[in-house]
């Protein structure tokens, strides 16, 4: 179907985790006419490589650059995220954690319909096709293929053996029925080494549906409002105004930065904020844009003894151009893996009664410098770690009216005395998994950068200069039974009729663990939920 047809049954913007998936199953039936609005270009076979985020996060065309702001702590820090068909499923570190049990229940204990367990559990599920098969916990055939680290290098063994040294159950499934344990990753790549993102899982397939329209190189500002009932989408391309209109919905799937900003660009948020930014306040819903939960990681390094442990030379040079000839040839090799080889979910604070805490292991270390992150140019690994269920809570809002106008996005990162606890938790928690015997044999100890911080104000000082995002930012358009919730359950918006919103921000709490796999979940039922709505 062709754009120039301007009207559609629904508008779904954004292409990332959610909207990718929401798009080809509303178009799937072939009833509805349904039409996808992207920012960014076509992913490249760039994204494919799963060491090619690399290079991706780096690159305007592909990459959108979030500066934080009203941050005291030191280095300037830019939030990244996805600007391609797929988003930013296409550019992350494609670790695939689904959250827990515990997660899921919570929602419900809101009094968020639809949220348990038992509910989530089989959207879940019909993502996969694990490749250790299809049991309780575990989906197969599914359009996600995933797999489990293949070739684990002797210090992802060694982190495994230490985590089992300091009481850790070993897992061969990272999601499996308890989220406490140690063990190799499980990443979305396929068994010939490419990513498998939201877009090539579900919108590669539905691409020839004539009910399906892709637009990329649209930036949606605003959703067109007749009365309170949203009639569409507006926004530029080409360097001009464009206006679609929705005959019965329009999806926000633009993330937890860009969601807000479009609905707040729309006249929907807080007045206080909409009347400074010169904007007319069409509903007033205070927390559009507020109540970001975001984790902080802190990447620790540690000298190791021998350069075959390091992969902090595989990245540069003739090896780089080598490790490419072998991944064309064969699938394999540094570029092939993601963004951790093993992952450690601990109990680190006191009588914690679930896992707090999420370690990952890198085998190779990087700093930051004037031009960015590099790699250490001795042999290096890495371990970091985030405080998984911050309380703190942070906001990203509009400063203008002008759509090209920069957001204000304050992390707010420690403000709460539970994450200060649990972020030095963290620090001490790595340091102990690192001081067992088995690591003797590989590494000599904690570089300077770290190693000098040992008190609890010291870590924390520490943390405010060398901890970064995590990219899991959530809560910023969060559901809840609440009226003041931006959502209600089936993830309307309140005040309107004809507007979700369907990614991160609809959170209000950070799924234990990574965020992609929970996005793409959320995407699944929401449109059960839209079909269902419309047959009513």
């Amino acid at each position: 179907m062709s754009a120039a047809a301007s009207k559609f049954d629904f508008i779904v913007v954004g292409s990332g985790s959610a909207g990718s998936t929401l798009a080809a199953k509303l178009s799937e039936s072939g009833k509805y006419t349904v039409l996808l609005l992207e920012e960014g270009g076509q992913a490249g076979w760039l994204s494919l490589l799963p060491k090619g985020y690399g290079k991706l996060i780096s690159d305007p065309k592909h990459a959108y650059f979030y500066p934080v702001e009203k941050d005291p702590w030191g280095p300037d820090k830019t939030w990244i995220r996805g600007k391609m068909i797929g988003g930013s499923s296409a550019i992350n570190g494609m670790v695939w954690i689904r959250a827990g049990r515990e997660d899921y229940e919570t929602l419900d204990q809101m009094g968020l319909e639809g949220w348990n367990w038992q509910t989530q559990l089989p959207y879940l599920r019909q993502l996969e096709d694990h490749q250790l098969g299809s049991n309780e916990f575990r989906g197969a055939g599914g359009p996600v293929e995933i797999n489990t680290n293949p070739n684990p290098t002797r210090l992802a063994d060694a982190f495994v053996q230490a985590g089992r040294a300091i009481g850790l159950h070993v897992k061969n499934d990272q999601n499996g029925p308890t989220l406490e344990g140690v063990g190799y990753a499980q990443w979305n790549i396929d068994r010939s080494g490419k990513r498998v993102s939201a877009a090539r899982a579900f919108l590669d397939p539905a691409r020839k549906r004539t009910n399906l329209t892709i637009v990329t190189g649209m930036r949606v500002d605003t959703v067109e409002l007749t009365g309170n009932k949203v009639t569409g989408v507006s926004g530029i391309s080409n360097g001009g105004k464009v206006t679609y209109s929705a005959g019965r919905e329009v999806i926000l799937c633009a993330g937890a930065l860009a969601s807000p900003r479009i609905l707040q660009l729309s006249g929907i948020g807080d007045a206080d904020v909409l009347k400074a930014a010169g904007i007319a306040i069409r509903v007033h819903s205070p927390n559009v844009g507020r109540k970001m939960r975001e984790h902080l990681t802190l990447p620790i390094n540690f000298r190791l003894r021998h350069w075959q442990d390091s992969q902090n030379r595989d990245f540069g040079g003739w090896r780089l151009l080598a490790n490419a000839c072998r991944y064309f040839a064969t699938g394999k090799g540094p570029l092939s893996i993601g963004a951790a080889e093993a992952i450690a979910f601990v109990k680190a604070l006191p009588n914690a009664p679930r896992a707090d805490t999420q370690i990952m292991y890198n085998p190779y270390s990087y700093i930051l410098g004037p031009k960015g992150i590099g790699f250490e140019t001795e042999p290096g690994m890495q371990l970091y770690s985030y405080y998984l269920r911050p309380k703190s809570q942070g906001s990203v809002l509009v400063r203008s009216s002008d759509p090209s106008a920069a957001l204000v996005v304050e992390p707010n990162w420690l403000d709460h005395e539970e994450d200060r606890a649990g972020t030095i938790a963290g620090t001490r928690m790595i340091r102990k998994i690192m001081s067992q015997s088995v690591f003797q044999t590989f590494v000599t100890g904690e570089t300077s950068l770290t190693s000098q911080a040992h008190s609890d104000d010291e870590i924390l000082d520490m943390t405010r200069g060398l901890g970064q995002s995590g990219y899991h930012a959530v809560g910023t358009a969060a559901m809840g039974a609440e009226p003041q919730a931006v959502l209600d359950p089936r993830l309307r918006v309140r005040g309107v009729s004809g507007l979700r919103v369907v990614d991160c921000s609809i959170f209000p709490e950070i799924p234990s663990g990574n965020t992609n796999a929970p996005t793409m979940a959320a995407g699944l039922y929401a449109a059960d939920m839209i079909l269902n709505d419309a047959k009513a």
